[in-house]
C-alpha cells in the first residue's frame, strides 16, 4: 500500500485517482505520521439496498492487495486458537 501526505494528495489528486482506477492499488493519505483516509477503487457493481461499506467489501477489488501479503497464520493455528 502506497502512503502519501495530504499535501501531495491535493497536488496530484487527478493522477492518484487514475492510478487507483487503473491498477486497483490502495493509497493511504495522512498527515503528521498518521493515516487518515484510504483512496480505493469504486466497486464494479453497486447494490443500492446495501450499505456503502458492504458494497465496497462485496463488489470492489479493494482488498485484493491482501493476496500479496504473507500468510501469518495457518488454518491449523486458527483452529487451535478459535475452535
Amino acid at each position: 500500500m502506497k502512503t502519501i501526505s495530504t499535501t501531495n494528495a491535493r497536488k496530484h489528486i487527478k493522477a492518484l485517482i487514475s492510478e487507483v482506477r487503473d491498477t486497483g492499488e490502495v493509497i493511504a493519505i495522512g498527515r503528521r505520521n498518521q493515516l487518515e483516509a484510504l483512496l480505493i477503487k469504486f466497486p464494479r457493481e453497486y447494490n443500492k439496498t446495501l450499505s456503502d461499506i458492504t458494497n465496497i467489501n462485496t463488489y470492489s477489488s479493494s482488498f485484493d492487495f491482501l493476496e500479496r501479503e504473507p500468510n501469518l497464520y495457518t488454518l491449523r493455528d486458527l483452529k487451535k486458537r478459535y475452535v
